[in-house]
């Protein structure tokens, strides 16, 4: 079995309602398995249990849909895009859907340390117009300092949301509702996140869905 994964396609994939609300590691696991099922041609991780060499670009959080997630697969024996898209047309549950698939270079760094934002749609309810609604954005956009509080390891920590907000803007209205677009930073220094924007915006209660449209590397 080799572990040289001399090969490494990316696949951009789409998590739907019926996977929304599975774990990260659920993913991982239908997601070994459909590649298995596909007869995909894996490296191997060494040592004494050996796992397919795979890697996310991000989790994403239990309840959200996506467009964009990205998962990195190493090979030991080359496959085209166009044969792993139609290996794994017959092998994915549904509520995954293959968007995109591409052969990057081997040696990149790990997909996860490339990501530096993220991408989303968030559809609220909102009862009015949409000018009290930009207003608010807009009166969030101006602050330099926005302090939030979010739970890590059971403690509860404060930290500015701010510069974590690279974009914010109403998209369109849908029905009764209406739906925002959101750049927000991923990465070590900080991530942010669409409920603590929406707790910011006076919104925290008028979530209705959020789906990640874009991973940017």
């Amino acid at each position: 079995m080799s572990q040289t994964g001399r090969y490494r396609l990316r696949i951009t994939f789409a998590k739907e309602e019926a996977l929304k609300y599975i774990s990260h590691l659920d993913l991982a696991r239908t997601w070994e398995r459909a590649l298995r099922r596909a007869r995909v041609p894996l490296a191997y991780s060494g040592g004494f249990n050996p796992r397919p060499k795979m890697a996310f670009a991000a989790a994403l959080p239990v309840g959200y849909t996506s467009v964009a997630e990205m998962l990195d697969v190493f090979l030991e024996d080359r496959l085209t895009p166009a044969e792993m898209t139609r290996r794994l047309a017959d092998a994915l549950p549904a509520g995954l859907r293959v968007m995109a698939v591409a052969e990057v270079e081997p040696r990149l760094p790990a997909l996860q340390s490339q990501v530096r934002a993220a991408e989303y749609s968030v559809r609220v309810a909102w009862p009015g117009d949409g000018t009290e609604l930009e207003a608010r954005i807009a009166a969030l956009l101006a602050e330099t300092d926005l302090p939030c509080e979010r739970m890590r390891k059971g403690r509860r920590y404060t930290y500015n949301l701010r510069p974590l907000i690279e974009g914010l803007r109403v998209e369109a209205r849908e029905g009764a509702d209406y739906r925002l677009w959101m750049k927000l930073r991923y990465g070590s220094e900080g991530t942010g996140r669409p409920e603590d924007v929406l707790g910011a915006l006076g919104l925290a209660d008028a979530l209705v869905n959020i789906q990640r449209i874009a991973l940017c590397v």
